[in-house]
């Protein structure tokens, strides 16, 4: 059934904590990484990597975790999926953990940094930003991240429109950044936004497999066997010389400051 009005639908109601637990293997071989300006921005003006705690949220597969980790942060991962937990390539400077949102389980004033990566539209934003403040020390930052498909390009367009048939203009398709809570609360301050251009190189088992990554839409079924159909078509219609077709995306970073007791 189509979603008439999917802004009506809050998605921490759809069951988050499990919802990609299927999607594991999609998920940590096809889902895009994000630009290494994304990572300068939100490290820039904090101090050193090496001496920086942070809290990666809805860490999934890790891998944001790993690209902050990368950079010399040690990094908390916050992750209540288990299948996901079990996938996620390990790190030396990356510690997993069992945790939501909501309640992380971390110390108060413990981290320099909390970062949600294509996560937080997944969360219930009052308690989470609540809790983020609760574990920032006083001069702790905040890094909501998303990849936003580009529509401006004609192959992510047309990719974007065949996901919406076959979710049925799922509400997470159809809201992925959701950033307007961070706009309202009074637990930050001082939000500003930066944008940043990532391409996605995939062959088709890859492109196949991206959209599979994705927890609306179907594994099996007839509006599966329409799906893969139809991505094959648009691979065959946008792939170049080498096989590959190009994911565009635009990536968002919103930054904001815990606002000091």
């Amino acid at each position: 059934m189509n979603q008439t009005n999917p802004d009506a639908t809050p998605l921490h109601t759809l069951n988050p904590l499990s919802r990609f637990s299927d999607r594991a293997g999609d998920y940590v071989k096809y889902r895009p990484s994000y630009p290494a300006s994304a990572i300068d921005i939100i490290l820039e003006g904090l101090a050193p990597p090496s001496q920086l705690i942070a809290a990666d949220i809805g860490a999934g597969t890790g891998i944001s975790s790993r690209l902050l980790a990368l950079r010399d942060v040690n990094v908390i991962a916050i992750e209540p999926n288990a299948a996901m937990r079990e996938v996620a390539e390990p790190h030396p400077r990356v510690e997993f953990r069992d945790g939501t949102a909501e309640v992380t389980n971390i110390a108060d004033a413990s981290v320099d940094l909390v970062t949600c990566f294509q996560a937080f539209h997944w969360f219930n934003p009052e308690p989470t930003l609540l809790e983020f403040r609760r574990i920032l020390k006083q001069s702790g930052r905040l890094a909501l991240v998303w990849n936003n498909r580009d529509l401006n390009d004609e192959f992510t367009a047309e990719y974007s429109r065949v996901i919406r048939t076959a979710s049925s203009n799922h509400p997470a398709e159809a809201r992925m950044k959701s950033v307007e809570p961070l706009l309202t609360t009074s637990y930050f301050v001082n939000m500003r936004e930066y944008t940043f251009v990532y391409r996605q190189e995939l062959d088709l088992t890859g492109l196949i497999g991206r959209a599979m990554s994705s927890s609306y839409l179907p594994r099996k079924g007839t509006v599966n066997q329409q799906l893969i159909s139809a991505l094959q078509e648009l691979y065959q219609r946008f792939c170049d010389e080498s096989g590959f077709v190009y994911m565009v995306y635009s990536t968002s970073v919103h930054l904001a400051d815990a606002i000091k007791n």
